[in-house]
């Protein structure tokens, strides 16, 4: 099964993990998912998980990383950097975002970023 979860903002800036394709994870989520089963919607967190919300945990490979602009297009990458290489603050991460296949540097204009994974 592919389950798309959504990774960024202050919680992956905090101390958010790095993910590559290919490697395997395991993803502690709040699911935001609504009452209609087409509309899933699972959010990494490493904090809110004593909210009242319902989490779930995914595990599997990940299949494909995305950086989501703020225009809400989407650009896959080759790589999501840990929270503390995209703040600037890894010695062996510059956190920089790039093109699968061909290396090409990415523009981030956005802290969110999508991670597709094959459970």
């Amino acid at each position: 099964m592919r389950v798309v979860v959504e990774v960024g903002g202050w919680e992956h800036e905090c101390c958010g993990p790095s993910f590559e394709r290919g490697s395997f994870v395991e993803l502690t989520c709040l699911d935001l998912s609504g009452s209609d089963p087409s509309s899933t919607r699972y959010v990494e967190s490493h904090h809110e998980l004593s909210s009242r919300r319902r989490t779930v945990t995914h595990r599997g490979r990940v299949a494909d990383v995305a950086v989501q602009h703020a225009d809400g297009s989407v650009e896959p990458i080759h790589r999501l950097p840990s929270g503390r290489a995209l703040r600037g603050f890894d010695e062996d991460d510059d956190g920089h975002l790039e093109e699968p296949w061909n290396g090409r540097a990415v523009a981030r204009d956005s802290d969110q970023f999508l991670v597709t994974v094959l459970t």
